[in-house]
């Protein structure tokens, strides 16, 4: 099965709506590292609305604690450094979409360590640097979702 994992994200609100989109898509969150806030803030539980009870949440101290829990996992790796488009990679149903810092991204060290499975969304302004998290991840897991045949 899909999933999302975020890496250390920092924006409540930006986590609140992954979970709600996670939760209307059935797609196991993973939570990785320190977060940015404390997970029963208000604007997260606000951002997610109700929704939270739906959510698949798994929290990890680590990249390493996330990769033992899914051994099965192919992990993908999302930065605009890529070289390679989202819509040029064939998803599979046990891939886990991985989402870096809001400000930082994730690391460069796992990012060379992992080039060949390291993707980008075409941003096509030059002077926008990113998109919202919460975006990219919509973006991605809809594509990923709609390549493996789901509605």
């Amino acid at each position: 099965m899909l999933s999302v994992a975020l890496v250390e994200p920092e924006i409540p609100p930006n986590t609140g709506n992954v979970a709600r989109l996670c939760a209307a898509t059935n797609t196991p969150l993973h939570i990785v590292g320190v977060t940015g806030f404390r997970m029963d803030d208000r604007a997260v539980r606000r951002a997610g609305l109700d929704y939270w009870p739906e959510v698949k949440l798994t929290r990890h101290r680590d990249l390493d604690a996330l990769y033992q829990s899914l051994p099965q996992a192919r992990f993908v790796y999302l930065t605009t450094k890529a070289d390679r488009l989202y819509t040029a990679w064939n998803f599979q149903p046990d891939d886990c979409l991985v989402f870096g810092r809001e400000t930082r991204g994730l690391p460069e060290e796992l990012l060379h360590a992992n080039w060949d499975r390291c993707l980008k969304i075409p941003i096509l302004n030059p002077n926008v640097r990113s998109l919202n998290l919460a975006t990219a991840v919509g973006i991605v897991l809809f594509e990923a979702l709609r390549q493996l045949g789901n509605p």
